[in-house]
């Protein structure tokens, strides 16, 4: 006998970032009302540079966002500032086949056309910024700055690492400085002689300079990066280009020569914090993604792809439930997080303690840390040959479609 089927729920998400389209695109999917509010006047990119790993390039297909062309299919290595490679990164052939290498390169300002592309028409709501809310049993009030209050059943604050959900929920907790500045751009140049592909990540004894193959609009080009150790307390006044060059100069071609072609314009600078994960992202009738939940260090590259697949995981956790019911809407909110906190946990950590490793070390220890890394399989053994988190990811995200198959057929029993 088919079960009946549930009245759909009300889902407002705010933040209107990868996390929050993602989000909105799931949640629609499961056959939900949802609002996407967004303070700004238009979903807006912070930044420009991005890498999409297999498992959110996956996620985003089956939210209905067209990943065709999306970015360049690269393979990584490690390598010294000189060129001498340390470590590839392994992945099996029908991941690379069918996820476009271990990872896509891309503009961050692609990825949100394709997925403002994919919500339905009068979803986003723009200009649309919330003051605060409160919730009950019976549902969560949202009061927003032009003095509507907005009645839901469940709130879902993808806010960024300025989260007004989360502060409401577990109170103001500090950033977590990591004293490290990096500087990124990109380029369509077609005078610079540079492999695609490939994207190469590379450290002398202080600073990471990196760069890969990107795809863009259907255009070819690189983007880079540089990044070394900087007091947060000291705001960067001087010139981001000039100093990019002269952090990059002595690493191995092409990357000078990518930092040269680059716009001075086309090159941004930021600071690099984030927050210690914490034991609960839901209380009630909310809950935590993306950077909201597990702000991250760029240092991981996997921020956008954690919050996409944050978005996912959310969505197919509430299909099949009545929003109308709080221990049904607690016990979803409970499933979507559990697995999800040790997974951006372990990202999280990886991220700061790879600044400490590569940019904080004591002077005296970095040439036996490069020794160890130039002359031994160490590097290999613990980034290149580990694949497994990635597709532990794919697993989850096949599991769970599966589910959700199961819950929205008409003959689910």
């Amino acid at each position: 006998m088919s079960t009946a089927p549930v009245k759909p729920g009300r889902v407002a998400v705010i933040g209107a970032g990868p996390a929050g389209m993602a989000t909105a695109l799931s949640v629609h999917q499961a056959g939900h009302d949802v609002i996407l509010l967004e303070r700004y006047p238009q979903a807006r990119p912070a930044g420009n540079i991005l890498n999409l790993w297999p498992a959110p390039i996956k996620a985003l297909g089956l939210l209905g966002v067209d990943t065709t062309d999306l970015g360049a299919p690269c393979h990584s290595e490690f390598r010294s500032a000189a060129g001498r490679t340390r470590a590839t990164v392994k992945l099996p052939e029908d991941v690379v086949q069918r996820y476009g290498g271990g990872f896509i390169g891309l503009l961050r300002p692609g990825l949100y056309e394709r997925l403002l592309a994919a919500l339905p028409p009068g979803m986003l709501q723009v200009n649309r910024a919330v003051d605060g809310f409160e919730q009950d049993e019976a549902g969560v009030r949202l009061h927003m700055a032009d003095g509507d209050v907005i009645e839901v059943d469940v709130v879902v604050g993808a806010d960024g690492i300025d989260s007004l959900v989360r502060r409401t929920l577990w109170g103001d907790t500090p950033k977590r400085e990591h004293n490290l500045h990096i500087f990124g751009g990109y380029t369509f140049a077609e005078d610079v002689r540079a492999e695609r592909g490939l994207c190469v990540i590379s450290h002398n004894r202080t600073v990471q300079g990196s760069w890969t193959d990107i795809r863009h609009k259907g255009r070819d080009g690189f983007q880079w990066w540089v990044l070394s150790a900087h007091d947060a307390r000291q705001e960067f006044t001087g010139d981001r280009h000039a100093t990019a060059t002269a952090m990059g100069a002595d690493f191995a071609a092409p990357l000078p020569q990518l930092i040269a072609a680059t716009d001075p314009e086309n090159v941004q600078h930021w600071v690099l914090r984030d927050r210690k994960p914490i034991k609960q992202w839901s209380k009630g009738r909310a809950t935590l993604v993306g950077d909201a939940a597990h702000a991250t260090s760029p240092y991981a590259a996997y921020g956008a792809g954690m919050a996409t697949e944050d978005g996912y995981f959310l969505g197919r956790r509430l299909a099949g439930v009545d929003l109308s019911d709080y221990t049904a809407v607690r016990a979803a909110l409970d499933a979507f997080e559990a697995p999800r906190k040790p997974h951006t946990a372990r990202q999280v950590q990886q991220a700061w303690m790879l600044g400490k490793v590569f940019h904080h070390a004591p002077a005296p220890l970095r040439p036996v840390r490069d020794a160890l890394l130039d002359r031994t399989p160490f590097l290999q053994k613990v980034i290149g040959d580990s694949s497994g988190e990635i597709l532990a990811q794919l697993t989850a995200l096949d599991e769970a479609e599966q589910r959700f198959t199961a819950v929205r057929s008409p003959n689910a029993q």
